[in-house]
């Protein structure tokens, strides 16, 4: 059985509980956060404590970055990676309510990111059983 939560966790659920139930799962030493099988925030540790990082688009990017909040950027191998996440404004941890703007948009980046992929891959076709038969003509 997979282990529950930690506090922190379970109160970021709690402060996106606008934007409707949310669930905390682990996910590469931090948590992935969703509501709808749909991830709209991470928590992760980028060496300066455990952080709510939430969903960006190209539409919500400025209101973040206005906001003054840091971009979810890590080194692997070196080089700097980046990712489409953005740390929840300082205010916004406070309540629900100070969070609920915020939770929507991540979840509206969400939807447009699961709208944008490609559908799985089809299925090889394996050929088929019956035989056709030519007439001689």
């Amino acid at each position: 059985m997979a282990a529950p939560p930690n506090e922190f966790a379970q109160y970021c659920c709690d402060l996106l509980s606008e934007v409707g139930p949310c669930v905390a799962r682990r996910m590469f030493g931090g948590y992935g956060i969703s509501t709808d099988g749909l991830t709209l925030a991470i928590l992760a540790d980028l060496g300066t404590g455990e952080k709510l990082w939430l969903k960006a688009d190209d539409m919500s990017r400025p209101l973040f970055e206005s906001a003054g909040c840091e971009r979810f950027a890590y080194l692997a191998k070196g080089k700097s990676m980046s990712m489409n996440y953005y740390s929840a404004p300082d205010e916004a941890m406070e309540s629900p309510a100070l969070m609920a703007p915020w939770g929507r948009l991540a979840l509206e980046a969400a939807l447009k990111a699961r709208q944008s992929k490609p559908a799985g891959r089809p299925k090889p076709k394996t050929p088929s059983k019956t035989k056709t038969r030519v007439k001689a003509g």
